[in-house]
């Protein structure tokens, strides 16, 4: 394959705009309350409206670019992107910024499906897994740089800032996307958009027990991920006192541990299996979560344990996106496009779900953020052990 490298490095940046949009403007929430008259919790509702955005975009995206190919929907979501992005930078309330972040979202799910599309278009099935990781090394730069951007570029320019940089951001993308990268699968105009048909290819994916079993762990473990995320700006700033920039390298820290894991995934599935590491990953999260809280409820939780813990508990993450990500895609090769738009429509769900449960329970301590990080965790756990016994590979050719 021409260019290998930079085909990676350009579904990876795809994949992570999403990601990115999301990261780039935690720091900000204090400043965005502060302009917008309105609360923390409040403009937290808009990370929850991104989710179901996301959630709800990958489902159309998904039959779209089964039925007319990888590029046109791409330049279609990208477009979207941009457009409402810019609009975020001029929203004059919470309420619009909510709406907008909403529209913002469908376009940027097409990046995240697409990518993961083209994953499993372009590279053997035995190379998913350490494909996925090296688009994490891409994602993972995400919330490393993100936050710390959005901090630097709130104190010197205000929040409406990082928008304008967002929307740079995605003009270069598409620029890119249309210079370099090409088609990976022609659309199956046997492929109807006809709403029975559609809801037809939806179920029968959803029948295939590896795709559900994997594809609801690497969701579940997703979720306690951006409870972390939902409630960490109050947490550490509010909680902690830290201030929008030392919050970025904070944050920055721990997603380190993400990038970091996701290539010694890379390394280790040269020795295990997949499921191995998947498994070996769901028993650390569920320790590290549950130490969090633990020391939480004893009234003993400081800011440095709670920063080793979260990187620990980041570090695993690494292990369970890529890996479950390629389980959930293998058993698929006619609804590609479909499959990924369900698995990371459900990943974004239930993200949305855990974000806004961190808002609705907060209650000016850490526990709501540390009790769902620990729920996720043991469910998403739950479901890898459960795939040992229940799920098995069948290549689709229907």
């Amino acid at each position: 394959m021409k260019n290998r490298r930079f085909i990676i490095f350009t579904l990876g940046v795809l994949a992570a705009i999403g990601p990115f949009s999301i990261d780039m403007y935690l720091p900000a929430f204090t400043s965005m309350a502060a302009h917008l008259n309105t609360t923390i919790p409040h403009i937290q509702l808009s990370l929850t409206s991104y989710f179901i955005g996301i959630s709800a975009g990958q489902l159309v995206f998904g039959p779209l670019i089964d039925r007319f190919g990888r590029i046109i929907p791409l330049y279609i979501g990208l477009g979207l992107f941009l457009i409402t992005t810019l609009a975020c930078a001029f929203a004059p309330s919470a309420d619009a910024l909510i709406v907008l972040r909403f529209f913002q979202a469908l376009g940027s799910c097409a990046g995240m499906v697409i990518s993961r599309a083209m994953v499993r278009d372009l590279f053997p099935v035995e190379e998913n897994a350490k494909i996925f990781s090296l688009l994490m090394l891409v994602i993972g730069v995400s919330p490393i740089l993100a936050p710390s951007l959005g901090g630097y570029l709130t104190t010197a320019f205000g929040w409406r800032s990082i928008f304008f940089f967002l929307t740079a951001l995605a003009a270069i993308t598409l620029w890119i996307c249309y210079k370099y990268l090409y088609e990976s699968k022609a659309g199956d105009k046997a492929m109807s958009l006809r709403p029975k048909q559609v809801m037809g290819n939806f179920s029968s994916v959803l029948k295939n027990k590896e795709f559900l079993f994997y594809a609801g762990a690497g969701g579940v473990s997703s979720a306690g991920m951006f409870a972390y995320i939902s409630g960490s700006t109050f947490v550490f700033v509010e909680l902690f006192g830290l201030n929008e920039t030392e919050f970025g390298w904070l944050f920055a820290f721990n997603a380190a541990g993400l990038i970091l894991s996701s290539q010694l995934n890379s390394l280790v599935l040269n020795r295990l299996s997949s499921e191995n590491i998947l498994q070996k990953a769901s028993i650390a999260q569920i320790v590290f979560a549950a130490a969090m809280i633990m020391i939480a409820f004893a009234g003993e939780l400081t800011l440095i344990p709670l920063v080793l813990l979260l990187f620990l508990y980041m570090c695993t993450q690494g292990f369970y996106s890529p890996n479950t990500s390629a389980l959930a895609l293998a058993p698929f090769t006619k609804r590609t496009g479909i499959a990924a738009a369900l698995m990371g429509s459900f990943r974004m769900l239930i993200s949305a779900v855990a974000s806004l449960a961190v808002s609705v329970l907060h209650n000016n301590t850490s526990i709501p953020m540390l009790t769902l990080v620990l729920i996720c965790a043991v469910c998403s756990a739950a479901l890898v052990w459960t795939a040992k016994y229940f799920a098995t590979s069948s290549l689709e050719e229907q």
